[in-house]
């Protein structure tokens, strides 16, 4: 990942250097932002303990270092990143209503976010793979996906994401901002802030597209393909019950896909849509794309995963709870 320093080498222009942006919280209801605050920290802190806790399950157990495991790791470690990405701003607008954000930090949020969003992608697309291997290719599957080639796939995924955002950071670099730079969420966006410009956006706009095509709009369609190899796969298998006990290894990935793409096709039909929408609705929405995959893939693979299940308990029963 790039650190905060690289980020703005690439944006090498002093005219940034006072530019400030304003933060949005829930349009129409600022006088409750002190009352939405308490299920967001509440959101927050699962998100954040529940992907500490699969990250540390993983590691400390020498039976779940396999590749599923590896993955699932991958992905935890991106969801609890996602949550401390967004966390500082949301709750500084809702519970101290800290709405002002320089042009360093807001660009630094904004690119980690996109980051950390497609590797989120990325990171469900490998593990379809990995369920097809399990399913399809069983014989081969400890020699196809070992260790040294998760570790090349993670690599992988950071370079070509990277490789669509940098050039995404770039063409930043020629814009100009107008006074009134109002943002829609409580965390920086980069179609929130291309929006601000006075430049012609037309260029950020079409590469955004491209690069949001090239990531999720890839991902999606071969995830889609991967379970329909699966589902082909197990209706040939002759026992009903073989195939609920095939299939059932795939109920984890399948949720967590869903609760990634579902929030982000309904945030894309309320930007379709975005003037008839109540203003509240789109922020909502755009909360639900980030906030939920972190918060709820935790819970999905403790309760639908037979080992990773078993190891949290064991962790509490050593703790005497």
């Amino acid at each position: 990942m790039m650190p905060p320093q690289l980020i703005m080498s690439l944006l090498p222009n002093t005219t940034y250097v006072s530019l400030t942006f304003l933060l949005a919280g829930i349009p129409g209801l600022e006088d409750a932002h002190i009352w939405f605050s308490i299920p967001f920290c509440f959101l927050y802190a699962i998100a954040i303990s529940g992907n500490s806790m699969i990250l540390f399950i993983i590691i400390t157990n020498q039976s779940l270092h396999e590749p599923m495991y590896y993955l699932l790791s991958m992905l935890s470690a991106t969801d609890m990143c996602l949550s401390l990405s967004t966390m500082p701003t949301t709750l500084g607008v809702l519970c101290l209503n800290i709405r002002e954000i320089g042009w360093n930090s807001c660009i630094s949020q904004m690119f980690f976010i996109h980051f950390l969003t497609a590797v989120e992608s990325s990171v469900l697309l490998t593990m379809a793979f990995d369920r097809y291997i399990a399913i399809c290719n069983p014989l081969r599957y400890a020699t196809i996906l070992t260790p040294t080639r998760i570790f090349q796939i993670g690599l992988i995924i950071v370079g070509r994401v990277s490789l669509f955002l940098i050039p995404l950071l770039v063409l930043l670099k020629r814009l100009t901002f107008c006074r009134n730079n109002f943002l829609s969420h409580s965390y920086c966006y980069h179609p929130d802030i291309i929006k601000c410009s006075c430049s012609n956006i037309r260029i950020n706009s079409i590469y955004g597209l491209f690069a949001v095509l090239s990531t999720y709009g890839l991902d999606a369609p071969l995830i889609a393909l991967s379970y329909a190899l699966i589902i082909h796969a197990v209706l040939n298998i002759a026992s009903p019950e073989e195939r609920y006990k095939t299939f059932s290894t795939c109920i984890s990935h399948i949720g967590a896909v869903a609760i990634f793409y579902i929030p982000l096709l309904g945030l894309s039909v309320v930007h379709r849509w975005e003037k008839k929408a109540p203003p509240f609705v789109h922020t909502m929405m755009s909360n639900a794309f980030l906030l939920l995959p972190p918060v709820l893939n935790p819970i999905i693979y403790s309760v639908k995963t037979k080992q990773i299940r078993r190891a949290i308990i064991k962790v509490f029963l050593k703790k005497g709870y």
